[in-house]
């Protein structure tokens, strides 16, 4: 199956790149720090090491991501085959998302967080949400300067809020969908399928965007508009 292969090629990809090498070592260095934090930080600060690095990484990467593949004529060799682009984006999507699942669940299950489960899910959903943005974002850059320009008003609207949101729970920005992620992580949410919801509705209209994106910037591969 086409989708498949795809999905092993990235994961291949990022192993090659050391991908898994740096969040093992950011793993270990979250253990550490969860294991020297007094026991009453433990849940807060897993939390936001979780929403912040793992389930955010598509952020992080994605440029490098596809700058590297623009490198090796990765994305001319896709331009011209049979793959679609929403293909491409459901690879990227599930084999980073792996990867932000395998991370959260070591500092979860190391923090003693209740409900697992429900942090796993939010934790994909999370990180479906910001490798959509990356990709959207890289699809519109030539060189990771410009992607961090770009990216950087993103975090700051992604990340403050839920932030905040965390140590001052406020029924006037609950609706805002990323608080809800922040929730369903820290396991605080009062509504765990209006958060589920919202989050869902985001990656749908993200994933029209991105097939957008993405579609546009094969066609002009080259320099050139096709």
């Amino acid at each position: 199956m086409r989708i498949v292969k795809l999905i092993l090629g990235d994961i291949h990809f990022q192993f090659k790149y050391g991908f898994y090498f740096i969040y093992l070592l950011f793993c270990a260095l979250y253990v550490f720090l969860l294991f020297i934090f007094p026991e009453t930080w433990r849940e807060k600060a897993v939390s936001i090491m979780i929403y912040s690095d793992p389930a955010a990484m598509g952020l992080f990467f994605m440029g490098a991501i596809v700058l590297l593949e623009k490198s090796q004529r990765v994305l001319n060799a896709l331009a011209v085959s049979p793959v679609k682009a929403i293909e491409y984006i459901i690879a990227k999507t599930i084999s980073l998302m792996l990867i932000s699942v395998l991370v959260s669940f070591v500092l979860a299950f190391v923090a003693g967080i209740r409900n697992i489960p429900e942090v796993l899910l939010a934790t994909a959903l999370t990180s479906i949400i910001f490798t959509l943005l990356g990709l959207i974002a890289a699809t519109k850059i030539n060189s990771l300067n410009q992607y961090i320009i770009m990216t950087a008003p993103l975090e700051l609207i992604c990340f403050v809020p839920p932030i905040i949101y965390l140590f001052v729970p406020s029924a006037i920005i609950q609706w805002y969908p990323l608080n809800g992620s922040m929730a369903l992580i820290s396991n605080s949410s009062q509504n765990p399928l209006r958060d589920i919801s919202m989050l869902l509705i985001v990656i749908v209209c993200l994933f029209m965007v991105a097939q957008r994106a993405t579609m546009k910037m094969w066609r002009s591969l080259g320099g050139v508009k096709l």
